[in-house]
């Protein structure tokens, strides 16, 4: 995969973490920027993302925690979950970015909650 396409699938899964960065404060967990709660611990993050070689990961630890938060969501968007908080992108076409967009405010609104 180029690059340049990686590059965009970074650059919109970080777009579509920004409408939280104003609710939450910016750390670092394993110096990679990252979302958390205001005063919240460390390994009390919400999300971050992490360009690899060959993919870009979106780690979202609410799902660790509520894996229901996956209900509902497409088989395309569950087949790209790797890990326990782990999803690993390629491409994000339009349909696959909605899907993610709604599974994060959904794991926003109980993460916010505590």
């Amino acid at each position: 995969m180029a690059s340049a396409a990686l590059a965009a699938v970074e650059a919109r899964l970080r777009a579509m973490l920004e409408p939280y960065a104003g609710r939450l404060e910016g750390a670092t967990i394993y110096g990679l920027p990252t979302l958390r709660r205001p005063g919240a611990k460390a390994h009390d993050w919400f999300a971050f993302v992490k360009p690899a070689a060959g993919r870009v990961s979106l780690f979202l630890l609410p799902v660790r925690t509520w894996p229901d938060l996956l209900d509902g969501c497409s088989p395309e968007l569950c087949a790209r979950k790797t890990g326990a908080s782990t999803f690993a992108f390629t491409s994000l076409p339009d349909d696959l970015a909605s899907d993610v967009e709604a599974l994060l405010a959904r794991a926003f609104e109980r993460y916010a909650a505590g």
